[in-house]
C-alpha cells in the first residue's frame, strides 16, 4: 500500500502540471478568490441539458472507491468521481443527479446521445478509439492496472497465470491489458464490475484484472485478497461527453476542474479516498 501510495502522488503532481499546461488557452476562465470560475453561473444558464439547472451524470455503478450507493449522500451516491463532479458542477451553479448505466453505453457515447445523461463519470480511460465517439474533458486522474488474488493462492504475478480463469470487466483497459499480456489463461469478461468480486470469492475465477484502486479498495480490510502486482498503463481518466455538444458544457468542465484544483478541493477530495497510512 505504500508504494501505491508514493506513485499515486507522483500521478497527481504528474496530472496537477497538464492541467496547468492545458489550462493556458484563451478559452480559460479567470477564478475568482473563492475558487470559482468568474463567468460558471452565466456560462451554465446556456447550457443544453437534460433537465434545466441540473447536470445528470451517467456512471456504472459500483466502481469503489469512484463510484458507489451511499445512503447518507444527499444525492445517493459518493465516489471520487462523483464528488468531483459535484463541485465541479457547484462552481457553476449547477445540481447533480445521477443515473447508473453500463460502462459500454458510456464509452460508445449512446447515453449521452440519448439524452439519458449530460457527462459519464466513470473512471474512463481516455483513448484514440473511445475519442472517436465521445468528446473528453481534460484528464483528472492517472490510474496503474493490477492484479487481484487470494492470499493463498500461490499466484505472485502475471507470469503464474497460466492456466488459471482471469476475470476482467469487459470493454475497459483491463480487459485489453489482459488479452494483449496474459498467456495460457482463460479471460472470462464480466459486464458487472461487482460481479468480479462474487466470482474471484466463490472461486469461479482465480484473479481479477482491473484498475489498482478498485482492487486496493477491495483488499484493504481483509487479509483474504492481495494485490500481488500493478502495471503503470499510462492511463488517464477523462469525463465524456456526446462528440461536438452545440454548447458549452465541455468548457464549464474544465474551468470547473481547473478551479477545484486551484481551491484544494480535487486535493482534498484524493486525499479522502486513495491516501493511505
Amino acid at each position: 500500500m505504500r508504494s501505491t501510495t508514493r506513485r499515486a502522488s507522483t500521478a497527481f503532481v504528474a496530472l496537477a502540471l497538464l492541467a496547468t499546461a492545458c489550462g493556458d488557452g484563451d478559452g480559460d476562465t479567470e477564478p475568482t478568490d473563492d475558487g470559482t470560475a468568474a463567468d460558471g453561473g452565466e456560462a451554465a444558464a446556456d447550457l443544453e441539458l437534460v433537465n434545466e439547472g441540473t447536470l445528470t451524470v451517467c456512471s456504472d455503478i459500483p466502481y469503489e472507491p469512484f463510484e458507489f450507493e451511499d445512503p447518507d449522500s444527499d444525492i445517493g451516491y459518493s465516489g471520487f468521481d462523483i464528488e468531483l463532479i459535484q463541485a465541479i458542477a457547484e462552481r457553476a451553479d449547477l445540481d447533480v443527479e445521477v443515473t447508473v448505466t453500463g460502462f459500454e453505453a458510456l464509452t460508445s457515447g449512446t447515453a449521452m446521445a440519448t439524452g439519458q445523461c449530460d457527462v459519464a463519470a466513470s473512471a474512463m480511460t481516455i483513448t484514440e478509439e473511445r475519442a472517436e465517439q465521445i468528446d473528453f474533458s481534460e484528464p483528472y486522474y492517472e490510474a496503474l492496472q493490477s492484479l487481484l488474488v487470494m492470499s493463498d493462492s500461490g499466484i505472485a504475478s502475471i507470469d503464474d497465470l497460466e492456466g488459471t480463469v482471469v476475470g476482467v470487466q469487459s470493454g475497459t483497459t483491463g480487459e485489453m491489458y489482459a488479452q494483449e499480456n496474459v498467456e495460457g489463461a482463460e479471460i472470462r469478461a464480466f459486464e458487472n464490475p461487482g460481479d468480479l468480486f462474487v466470482a474471484l470469492d466463490s472461486g469461479q475465477i482465480d484473479a481479477v484484472l482491473q484498475d489498482l484502486p478498485v482492487n486496493a479498495e477491495r483488499a484493504r480490510d481483509t487479509d483474504e485478497l492481495e494485490v500481488v502486482e500493478e502495471y503503470d498503463t499510462d492511463e488517464n481518466y477523462g469525463f465524456a461527453l456526446e462528440q461536438d455538444r452545440a454548447d458549452d458544457l465541455l468548457q464549464v468542465i474544465n474551468d470547473g476542474l481547473g478551479a477545484v484544483r486551484d481551491d484544494g478541493t480535487y486535493e482534498q477530495l484524493y486525499d479522502k479516498y486513495f491516501a493511505t497510512e
